[in-house]
């Protein structure tokens, strides 16, 4: 109250030093007259976000505070990596039609999104080791490693693994909906057709690759780069492509990184709950690159 009536003396006081008038706390605090504020019949922020499903679906396992914290990291993170997929699958599309001013700015969208996600980690890491081992054991076999989205844009930056899909198996239309994105091309499989489209050559054995293997790299498309950058005024908009892959490469290079560390942080070299070896499973994931000629020809440049 003290400080209440305190404000109210330094707002006669301005009041009478400025000659202007002024509105008052009371004033303030009033709604405009325009605001909205009767929803029996119309559609609400809550409903339209429907928070009603999306507040409600943190359900602790355990007693302990800290669970919270980790469900909530993981769910939005399920969310960005949503919308990067939702993204990703629009900018293959427009680079298969050969038109790739639009991609670019989708794929600025897509590293924005990726540095959401790398700093969910540090949020994560303020999780202790005795604090997540309260409730570990109520995760039971689940694991990141399960993480189909996650999957889905590794699948769509070209990282490929038939053998990743068997942890899908018990769920009949998720698993389709995995091979069918297996079989897909990855955006550089775009990429490296768009290099084609403007008459640079690339063999053979690599447009009629199997879509459903990780890519390996190739001398042919090494030399079509390297075209590109040197010859970045002829080929602007395909050095532009490149340039925006190698910065989502390398956004997920360092989500894999911060992934890695905050595990290794919290539960050292302890397996994973859902069978993996945890850490050193991470770390060998690391030396799996994104783009690999994109990276390669920085060094013949």
């Amino acid at each position: 109250m003290k400080i209440l009536r305190m404000k109210e003396k330094l707002w006669h006081k301005e009041l009478k030093k400025g000659g202007e008038k002024m509105s008052s706390p009371e004033e303030n605090n009033k709604l405009e007259k325009s605001i909205q504020t009767d929803f029996q019949k119309a559609m609400s922020y809550g409903d339209y976000l429907q928070l009603d499903k999306i507040l409600s679906s943190q359900q602790r396992l355990s007693g302990h505070h800290d669970e919270m914290l980790f469900i909530i990291i993981h769910q939005t993170s399920e969310l960005w990596m949503k919308l990067i997929i939702h993204e990703l699958t629009e900018a293959i599309q427009y680079i298969r039609q050969n038109d790739l001013e639009p991609s670019f700015k989708i794929l600025s969208r897509v590293s924005r999104i990726q540095q959401q996600l790398i700093q969910s980690w540090s949020v994560l890491s303020t999780l202790t080791p005795s604090e997540y081992l309260e409730f570990r054991d109520k995760l039971g076999q689940s694991s990141g490693f399960q993480s189909y989205q996650n999957r889905l844009i590794e699948f769509a930056l070209g990282n490929k693994n038939a053998h990743t899909l068997a942890v899908y198996k018990h769920q009949k239309d998720l698993y389709e909906k995995m091979v069918e994105d297996l079989n897909k091309p990855s955006i550089y499989d775009a990429a490296i057709q768009a290099l084609v489209s403007r008459g640079i050559p690339v063999d053979d054995e690599v447009l009629h690759r199997d879509l459903d293997k990780t890519y390996e790299p190739n001398e042919s498309v090494e030399e079509a780069w390297l075209t590109v950058y040197r010859n970045v005024d002829q080929y602007w908009d395909l050095y532009e492509l490149a340039e925006k892959l190698v910065d989502i490469g390398n956004q997920q290079q360092l989500w894999r990184f911060n992934h890695m560390s905050t595990v290794e942080r919290i539960i050292g070299h302890k397996q994973g709950t859902g069978g993996s070896s945890g850490v050193t499973y991470l770390k060998r994931v690391l030396d799996q690159h994104f783009f690999p000629e994109l990276w390669s020809l920085r060094t013949k440049l």
